[in-house]
């Protein structure tokens, strides 16, 4: 018979990535979340509401609380302003009187409001595991790797980095201190145009559907025009001379709501719609985009319904929580409006902050307890501001 032994435990210590991955530990230059401290309320409690609006009216003038597009319905409710992220972090630039600014959205958002927010203002993210996909497809250290490989082609004094804004408060700085800018869906156009005026190309991150987008169908340019630099390969899994010949440098990230539409999405709705409308987010892959009736940011696309006849039919290529929100506000005015896809996608990230995280700030907060608090530090801090300052001035 043969002899058992007794198993002798590893000497092997878990990675920080690996507790980072089980919402433990932290990582500040990362979107990746962490486990929430505290207790939550239970997601059952059928007071969650009237303590919701309890602890924010005892707070009063002194909370601001900001409300991404995509985030559910039962947060949405307590939000004093709506709206895409650089909207919101500018609206809470213009309330210097309130202390705390809840940001009902993703990280990076939150670091945008603490950016242009003033110092004695405070940020507070009521679930800190709520990052953002796309953001942490650039990290800093790859950013740098990057400029180093155009630096190393004879090219990074030619090429003007412009940065998406869903993009960590690193990569605004990194952009800032290159000579570079930041831009938005509605924007991204002006910014390409402005950069090809200092420069010869563009590093465009992280999101490379919005820049393969923007500069193809806004700028005439053509797909051969664009590459694609993949950053877990050396030099990018480009050549120096397809990074020399480029007029735009695309990161590989893409956002994971956006990035799942596709032509066939497309063709099945014609089909099964007839007469439908398809509006779909410039995130969107480049063949969906192609295939578009109409293409523009969040708030392109609420006003575009908003300017709809009665009786229209629309099919919208956005997050899903979105969608049905506008679904249910315009359907009294008879306009029909479905999702893109007939998988079901909310984006996962947006949609950790729920009612329990709320309530918990909001309590915390009142009970004079500060919690969550994004803080970008000052050098950083200065960088960004300069990248998004350059936005703001573009014609």
């Amino acid at each position: 018979m043969r002899a058992v032994t007794t198993a002798q435990p590893l000497d092997v210590s878990p990675t920080p990535l690996a507790l980072l991955l089980l919402g433990r530990e932290a990582d500040p230059g990362s979107e990746r979340g962490v486990e929430c401290p505290g207790d939550l309320p239970a997601p059952s409690d059928p007071d969650l509401v009237a303590r919701a609006a309890a602890a924010k009216a005892k707070l009063g003038d002194k909370v601001f609380v900001l409300g991404h597009h995509y985030q559910r319905d039962e947060v949405i409710q307590f939000a004093d302003v709506t709206g895409d992220s650089f909207k919101l972090a500018r609206e809470a630039a213009a309330r210097p009187q309130a202390e705390y600014i809840v940001f009902c959205g993703v990280h990076f958002m939150a670091e945008s409001a603490d950016i242009l927010t003033g110092d004695a203002q405070q940020v507070v993210l009521p679930d800190l595991a709520a990052g953002c996909s796309m953001a942490d497809m650039a990290s800093a250290e790859q950013v740098a790797e990057c400029w180093d490989v155009l630096t190393d082609a004879g090219i990074a004094g030619s090429t003007v980095p412009v940065s998406y804004m869903n993009s960590s408060a690193d990569i605004k700085a990194f952009t800032g201190r290159n000579g570079g800018t930041i831009c938005t869906s509605s924007n991204a156009r002006r910014a390409l145009d402005w950069a090809f005026e200092q420069g010869e190309r563009v590093l465009f991150l992280p999101d490379q559907h919005l820049g393969r987008n923007t500069a193809v169908r806004d700028l005439g340019l053509s797909l051969d025009d664009c590459v694609v630099y993949n950053p877990h390969k050396p030099n990018g899994g480009l050549t120096t001379e397809e990074l020399r010949s480029a007029k735009m440098i695309l990161w590989r990230g893409h956002c994971s709501v956006h990035g799942r539409f596709s032509l066939d999405s497309v063709n099945e709705v014609r089909e099964r719609v007839p007469g439908v409308n398809v509006l779909v987010h410039p995130e969107c892959r480049h063949e969906v985009v192609a295939a578009a009736d109409y293409v523009g940011s969040t708030e392109y696309i609420i006003k575009t319904l908003e300017a709809a006849p009665a009786g229209s039919k629309w099919a919208i290529g956005t997050e899903l929580n979105l969608v049905r929100r506008l679904a249910n506000r315009f359907a009294a005015e008879d306009k029909q409006i479905s999702f893109l896809d007939k998988t079901v996608c909310f984006c996962s990230t947006m949609n950790r902050i729920d009612l329990p995280h709320l309530v918990w700030a909001l309590e915390s907060l009142a009970d004079g307890r500060v919690v969550n608090r994004i803080q970008v530090d000052p050098e950083t801090e200065k960088y960004a501001k300069v990248a998004l300052e350059r936005m703001l001035a573009l014609p």
